[in-house]
C-alpha cells in the first residue's frame, strides 16, 4: 500500500517533532535546578520518557514512511515482542510449549499476513474464533491437566491482547474511507498520537494536581486530577487535529474521548495484571517506559473500538 506523505503529514510530524524538541529542553533545564531527591527522581524519570519517545517516534516515522508494508512490520514486531513478555511474565508448563509454538510463529505472523493481503474476513476471527478453539486442543493433547483452564486461559489471553487487538492499529490503513484514499496514514498517526499524549498527559496532570488516587491498589499513579485533565486534554488536541483525518470537528472530538477513555482502561487493566504478578513492568526494553507491553498497553484496548467505530461509520 502506498501512502501520501503531503503537507497536512509533514505539519504532524514536525509539530511532534518540534514538541520533542521543546520538552527536552525544558527536561534539560529542569535537571540542572531540580533540587531535592524526590524533585531529582521524578526530572529523571521524565527525561527518560523523553529520550525514550524520541526513539519511538524514529521508528514509527520511518515505518509510516514505507507505506502500509513498513507498519505492518513494525506492528508485528511489536505484537510479537509484547506476546513474548506477556507469556514470561505468566509462566507456563513444558507441556504448553507446543502450543505456544503455533501462537508464536503461526498464529501471530499469520494474523499479519491476512493485513498484508488485505483478508478482512479471516483477519477479523482468525484469533477469536479458530485460535481460540486451537489452543486448548493443542494443550489437551499434550496430556497435562494440572491447571489446565488457568494455563490455556493465559495463552487465548496474551494472544487477545497483545495480537489480535494491536493489529488493528495498523489496520487503520486498510480502511476504504471515500474521499481520504491514500491519507490513511495520517489516520493511523492520529490514532496513536492522541492515545499517547493521553497518557502523558495524565501523567503531567497527576504530577502537578494529582491528590486523590482512583484505584490505588491497582495503579497507585492514577490520580482523578491526571484522569480528568489528562484526558480532556488529549480530546481537546485530538479535536484540534480533525483536519488530518475524515471526521468532522464533533467527530474528532468523540472519537479522541473514547479512544482515551479505552487507552486508560487498557493501562489500568494492564497494571492490575502487573500487581497481580508482582512486578513493577511488563520489561525494561525501552529505558523510561518498562517493556513494549507497558508502553501500548492503552493501544491494545482503544485500536479495536477506533477500527470499528471508523470502519462503521466511515466506510461504505
Amino acid at each position: 500500500m502506498r501512502l501520501v506523505i503531503d503537507k497536512q503529514t509533514v505539519w504532524l510530524v514536525g509539530g511532534v517533532l518540534a514538541l520533542l524538541l521543546v520538552s527536552s529542553i525544558i527536561g534539560y533545564a529542569l535537571a540542572h535546578t531540580a533540587k531535592g531527591e524526590s524533585a531529582r527522581h521524578t526530572v529523571k524519570n521524565l527525561n527518560d520518557r523523553i529520550r525514550a519517545w524520541w526513539f519511538m517516534v524514529l521508528i514509527f516515522g520511518l515505518a509510516l514512511a514505507t507505506g502500509g508494508a513498513g507498519s505492518i512490520v513494525l506492528f508485528g514486531l511489536t505484537s510479537f515482542l509484547a506476546l513474548r513478555e506477556f507469556i514470561t511474565l505468566t509462566p507456563t508448563r513444558l507441556s504448553d510449549h507446543r502450543a505456544l509454538f503455533w501462537v508464536f510463529f503461526v498464529i501471530t505472523p499469520l494474523q499479519y499476513w491476512l493485513l498484508w493481503t488485505d483478508w478482512y474476513g479471516l483477519f477479523i476471527i482468525l484469533i477469536p474464533v479458530y485460535a481460540f478453539l486451537f489452543v486448548p486442543i493443542r494443550n489437551a493433547l499434550a496430556g497435562d491437566c494440572e491447571r489446565f483452564l488457568e494455563r490455556t486461559a493465559k495463552i487465548q489471553w496474551a494472544l487477545m491482547i497483545c495480537v489480535y487487538c494491536v493489529s488493528h492499529a495498523p489496520a487503520l490503513l486498510r480502511l476504504k474511507i471515500p474521499g481520504y484514499e491514500g491519507q490513511n496514514g495520517k489516520l493511523l498517526f492520529f490514532f496513536v498520537l492522541v492515545v499517547q499524549i493521553s497518557d502523558v498527559l495524565q501523567y503531567v496532570w497527576g504530577k502537578l494536581l494529582g491528590r486523590r488516587k482512583i484505584v490505588p491498589q491497582v495503579s497507585p499513579n492514577k490520580t482523578w486530577a491526571g484522569f480528568v485533565g489528562g484526558i480532556a486534554s488529549a480530546t481537546l488536541i485530538g479535536t484540534a487535529l480533525w483536519w488530518a483525518t475524515p471526521f468532522t470537528p464533533w467527530q474528532a472530538a468523540g472519537m479522541s474521548l473514547v479512544i482515551c477513555l479505552m487507552g486508560f482502561a487498557g493501562g489500568l487493566t494492564m497494571s492490575a495484571i502487573k500487581r497481580d504478578r508482582g512486578v513493577k513492568d511488563f520489561g525494561n526494553m525501552i529505558e523510561g517506559h518498562g517493556g513494549v507491553l507497558d508502553r501500548i498497553d492503552s493501544i491494545c484496548f482503544a485500536a479495536p473500538l477506533f477500527f470499528h467505530l471508523t470502519r462503521y461509520y466511515f466506510t461504505p
